[in-house]
């Protein structure tokens, strides 16, 4: 066991500047097994929902934001989504973990936007589908928002946690305790 500047680090791993937690994990055949085992991919999921609730627009147009309001509320939340998932995916990218649902976790990525939520990008996902129902003004967009948060909290988030529990134990757990799962 080691001491950081983030506390005790367990299992031959340590954070290293980028605030991350690393796995001693090796490579080759391991690695190809070492991944979450979602069930499905979380982009084709939210472009399933966006694309079902715009096709649901155009035969049935259900509308929920008075006048003018909609470019002027859902563009800056647009916006606000992208901000998010480029900062996430840029943690990642520095920290150089898997950010792929086949590829292996070696680290967990705790600053930045996952000082505040174990799931950023999926946060990003929401916020760009509300963003969008709102910009564009249909209320399917809302409606098949609900679907798409059940499938990524139940098809993928809770598949990615019992792997990171399985591959980091207390590191992840103390993780957890301290970030939120959505905000």
């Amino acid at each position: 066991m080691e001491r950081s500047l983030f506390g005790e680090v367990h299992r031959g791993s340590a954070f290293d500047r980028c605030g991350c937690a690393h796995s001693g994990g090796g490579g080759g055949k391991e690695a190809k097994r070492d991944a979450p085992g979602m069930l499905v991919r979380p982009p084709i999921v939210l472009l399933g929902a966006i694309a079902i609730g715009l096709a649901l627009q155009a035969f049935w147009r259900v509308t929920f934001v008075p006048g003018g309001l909609s470019a002027i509320i859902g563009a800056p939340l647009v916006g606000l989504s992208l901000i998010l998932l480029a900062l996430s995916v840029r943690k990642f990218r520095a920290a150089g973990t898997g950010i792929r649902a086949h590829q292996p976790t070696t680290l967990i990525v705790t600053s930045g936007p996952y000082r505040f939520s174990r799931n950023p990008i999926y946060l990003s996902f929401a916020l760009l589908q509300i963003g969008l129902a709102i910009w564009v003004n249909t209320a399917w967009l809302l409606a098949t928002l609900v679907p798409l948060l059940a499938i990524i909290r139940y098809g993928v988030i809770s598949r990615e946690e019992a792997y990171l529990e399985r591959k980091f134990g207390e590191e992840y757990m103390r993780y957890k305790r301290s970030a939120r799962r959505w905000l």
